[in-house]
């Protein structure tokens, strides 16, 4: 199969904004209540509501359901990109992402802990054991998938596997043991959904995005030194496996608090990183950016889809993820086994 054309970033960058923008005015104005595209602009330059007598429906779906749920869908769609073009980069491996290597089960068994613990009351509590939860499954992954100072696919991709059904086991336990309404609260993180985005959630989250892709640019160049491989890295002077600590903690703070705000929505930090390294190339900064741009694009698709398909029920989103991201991985997979090089 021929190399695609790779395209300039700059004009890959504008195109996904303006579809980003494009598609943001379309998630505002579709779902259950139809909002017109000439009363967007005017509720939106009205402001939020001071009294609910004041207020149109118009005004108070668009300000307390439709914009914190697009703001989220964004902030977490970036995020959960970011987090697999970093992820694909110090693993050096196409398949890594964070649903795939079980980083997002993680967080949600951690998020899961705290809800059954009833600290989901405490301000970031549950943020805080999704992020240890995280964290610590990126840590095991890392720990077994290192045979000989190297990272081995298979290795890599099994431990994955063990870590998703690891907490897909104690995410049931959890359902056992807790009461009606954390069952319903446990089913949400699991299933994964945008359906309780609030304000206070983008608030918590979008702090957490802005550092963690911030700290990232910061590595852009030394991911693609690590590229050529540990000892070619290390003979320019890269500290590889202070390197990938660094970056592990990074994935874990951005997978970590995207599960914490939605539940587990998989695959986006599979995909998008993986379609824009065949029309960009191999190098990250550009790879960063663009990430964040079509992650968004695709989580904001994503959830359209789940809350007008069925309308007027609304599919799990993380459940709508999967039956794309899935045979995607598949074919990535096959492709891998039967090409000479993995990572280009």
């Amino acid at each position: 199969m021929s190399e695609m054309r790779r395209l300039n970033p700059k004009t890959v960058a504008v195109v996904l904004t303006i579809t980003l923008v494009i598609v943001v005015i379309n998630a505002l104005t579709t779902g259950a209540y139809t909002i017109e595209f000439s009363e967007v602009f005017k509720v939106l330059f009205q402001g939020p509501a001071t009294t609910s007598d004041s207020t149109s429906i118009s005004h108070a779906v668009f300000w307390n359901v439709r914009l914190p749920r697009v703001a989220l869908a964004i902030v977490v769609g970036a995020s959960l990109a970011v987090a697999g073009v970093v992820m694909q980069g110090v693993f050096r491996n196409p398949l890594a992402e964070p649903a795939t290597v079980g980083v997002s089960g993680g967080a949600a068994v951690g998020a899961v802990i705290a809800i059954t613990l009833g600290l989901s009351r405490i301000t970031l509590g549950v943020q805080v054991f999704a992020f240890i939860g995280g964290t610590l499954a990126t840590a095991v992954v890392y720990g077994l998938s290192r045979v000989d100072g190297k990272t081995d696919v298979v290795t890599l991709i099994l431990t994955g596997i063990a870590i998703n059904a690891l907490s897909g086991a104690l995410i049931g336990l959890a359902v056992f043991i807790a009461d009606d309404d954390q069952i319903r609260t446990v089913t949400f993180w699991s299933l994964g959904s945008l359906g309780l985005a609030t304000w206070s959630a983008v608030a918590v989250v979008l702090p957490l995005a802005i550092i963690g892709i911030a700290l990232s640019t910061r590595f852009t160049r030394t991911l693609d030194l690590m590229a050529l491989g540990d000892r070619s890295a290390a003979h320019v002077g890269v500290p590889v496996e202070r390197v990938r600590l660094q970056t592990i903690a990074i994935v874990g703070l951005l997978a970590s608090s995207a599960v914490a705000a939605t539940g587990i929505i998989a695959f986006v930090g599979l995909i998008v990183p993986h379609i824009l390294r065949l029309v960009l190339g191999p190098k990250h900064r550009d790879l960063l950016w663009s990430s964040a741009l079509l992650g968004a694009i695709v989580t904001l698709l994503a959830d359209l889809a789940a809350r007008t398909l069925l309308s007027p029920a609304e599919l799990p989103l993380g459940v709508l993820t999967a039956l794309i991201g899935a045979p995607f991985f598949l074919w990535l997979l096959r492709k891998m086994r039967t090409s000479e090089s993995t990572w280009t």
